[in-house]
């Protein structure tokens, strides 16, 4: 005789911890959130969330229910926020189901470039040598290009406690450079072209 496996009984246990990778410890204070979303739908249903303690574990147990997905978003100011898919064929009623996460603390560079001088024939480049990538609030990795008078400031995003760097050509001329700068975490850091 086949003994069935309760479909619609029992409960997932979702755990793991989360790492701050900036101070290489867990990240203390964030908030965990579970969501769920149910097959058929976009709608996001919110189940609970906890804060995180210093080893940033966190853990839910939440009813077995069919659903789509369930999504876990960890939030902490001043760093990267997280977003994990976890699908409903993906989960065990019988073994914890684990998911270590990882952030890190954000920084940035702010970017000055200035011409002393300018005429309409100038033109300059840089190109982002070191730095994060590929975010929605980073600087592009493309060779950027200004012409004519220079006297720009912006703001580029960054993992702190890491390095941002950038190459520099006035083209037409032998001014060309690199520039680079050490971004704290939290904190502002200068590269400056003046020319």
């Amino acid at each position: 005789m086949l003994i069935g496996c309760e479909k619609g009984t029992g409960e997932f246990l979702i755990k793991g911890t989360v790492t701050d990778n900036t101070f290489s410890q867990g990240l203390e204070g964030a908030t965990a959130a579970l969501y769920k979303v149910p097959i058929g739908t976009s709608d996001e249903l919110y189940v609970k969330s906890v804060v995180l303690s210093s080893n940033g574990a966190y853990e839910f147990v939440v009813p077995r229910e069919k659903m789509e997905r369930y999504i876990l978003r960890v939030n902490k100011d001043l760093y990267f926020p997280i977003e994990e898919s976890i699908y409903y064929s993906s989960l065990s009623i019988t073994d914890p189901n684990i998911f270590n996460l990882s952030t890190n603390a954000k920084s940035w560079a702010k970017i000055h470039f200035k011409n002393l001088n300018p005429s309409l024939v100038d033109h300059f480049r840089y190109i982002k040598q070191d730095g994060l990538a590929a975010c929605l609030s980073c600087c592009p990795i493309t060779a950027q290009d200004f012409y004519g008078a220079l006297d720009t400031t912006f703001y580029c995003l960054n993992n702190g406690n890491t390095n941002y760097s950038i190459f520099y050509w006035e083209l037409n001329t032998p001014n060309s450079g690199q520039e680079a700068t050490y971004t704290p975490a939290f904190d502002t850091s200068l590269i400056e072209v003046i020319y």
